[in-house]
């Protein structure tokens, strides 16, 4: 049998994804220290941890209703509510999900058919380009530039809108780079979008993690944008909880209503246990989330001062637990800056390629890591620098 024939072109050839290639690469080699995950090194709250096991002492364990526990998603939009002045309906204008990345998932299949252009702000995570390709979308880069710390400007964004623009992604914070979008910055997007169809889908995942004692501003909150904006976050992040697969997205009703199709038929609902744990998250875990916060602000200091000393540029990001040094003085291409460094030094990064095109000349690098970790490793991309 023949298995290329059975499998879509629109599938066969997307890459697969740069960070999970050099994190199986240094579970591979022995020593390597590893900062190529976006993964807290931090347990999940104790208390949180605590009603998980609650609940399973209580058999609590079937499904919920489709859209999640409705305690859940009423703590969750009392929580947007607080932390982005943004009012939903439990009811209908919020779906809890596995992780955020099945909201972007959701976002793209409910929204994109054959030929329909979705931008990308770029170097982003690398889920949005290829799930948009899996639809039989356009994904159309926009290229932010350190000059401009990484974000997206309003003149970038006009220049790409083309009458088949459906969808925008707006991941902010950053993933890779660390950069933030402020008001000023959200509103002059705003401005360009408002005479358009185009939805948002606001990747907001590390969404508290901002410092420089700034606060997270999600473009929902700007005049005239919740109606076209789908916002969308998780708990993994700030809260520590990767492995418990929960996430959210909330936003106009007649997009959610369909979404909530999708998720019937292909998900049926959230890991009940973990709900349940978020919603103890929620109201009792924030002093743990703010610990976790003012550690990964040291550590953030830490990496860009270690990586400029070196000679490398390094950007200061603003948000995320992530840095993203330039590494074009080195001669090297991103791919083989990290293939020498996890050979040579046993460290593993993530090339900025990885990140799209615009990412080439970079590296990733995060700081979800130990102190200890991060020192050694900074140690030793010195000494390869050196070399």
């Amino acid at each position: 049998m023949d298995y290329n024939k059975l499998i879509p072109e629109k599938i066969s050839s997307i890459k697969p994804s740069g960070i999970r290639r050099f994190f199986d690469i240094a579970q591979n080699v022995d020593g390597v220290i590893s900062l190529s995950i976006g993964e807290p090194d931090f347990k999940t709250p104790w208390e949180a941890r605590k009603e998980a096991i609650n609940i399973l002492e209580k058999g609590k364990t079937a499904y919920t209703a489709n859209s999640g526990l409705m305690e859940l998603r009423k703590a969750v939009c009392g929580y947007l509510k607080d932390f982005i002045r943004t009012e939903y309906l439990p009811e209908k204008e919020i779906i809890i999900t596995v992780g955020g990345s099945e909201a972007i998932d959701l976002a793209v299949r409910t929204l994109i058919e054959d030929g329909d252009e979705v931008l990308v702000p770029e170097p982003s995570f690398v889920c949005y380009s290829p799930i948009v390709r899996m639809m039989g979308g356009k994904a159309v880069p926009i290229v932010t530039k350190a000059e401009d710390k990484f974000r997206l400007t309003a003149e970038a964004l006009r220049e790409k809108i083309t009458p088949k623009t459906k969808l925008l992604f707006l991941p902010y914070p950053n993933n890779p780079t660390g950069a933030v979008m402020r008001r000023a910055d959200l509103e002059a997007i705003a401005d360009v979008l408002k005479d358009t169809d185009i939805i948002v889908a606001s990747d907001e995942i590390y969404a508290e993690m901002t410092y420089n004692g700034e606060k997270h501003v999600s473009i929902a909150e700007i005049d005239g944008m919740k109606e076209r904006t789908l916002v969308i976050s998780g708990f993994s992040k700030a809260y520590a909880m990767t492995g418990w697969r929960l996430g959210y997205v909330a936003g106009p009703e007649p997009i959610i209503k369909q979404m909530l199709k999708l998720h019937q038929y292909c998900i049926m609902s959230s890991p009940t246990v973990s709900q349940y744990a978020a919603i103890t998250a929620i109201r009792k875990c924030r002093d743990d989330v703010d610990r976790m916060i003012s550690e990964y602000d040291m550590r953030r200091r830490l990496c860009v001062k270690g990586f400029n000393d070196m000679g490398l540029d390094c950007f200061e990001p603003e948000g995320a637990f992530y840095v993203f040094p330039c590494i074009r003085s080195t001669g090297m291409t991103s791919e083989e800056f990290c293939q020498k460094l996890v050979f040579d030094k046993k460290v593993a990064v993530v090339p900025g390629s990885a990140f799209g095109d615009s990412g080439e000349g970079f590296v990733r690098v995060s700081y979800a890591y130990s102190v200890s970790h991060i020192e050694t490793a900074l140690s030793r991309i010195a000494d390869f620098i050196g070399r």
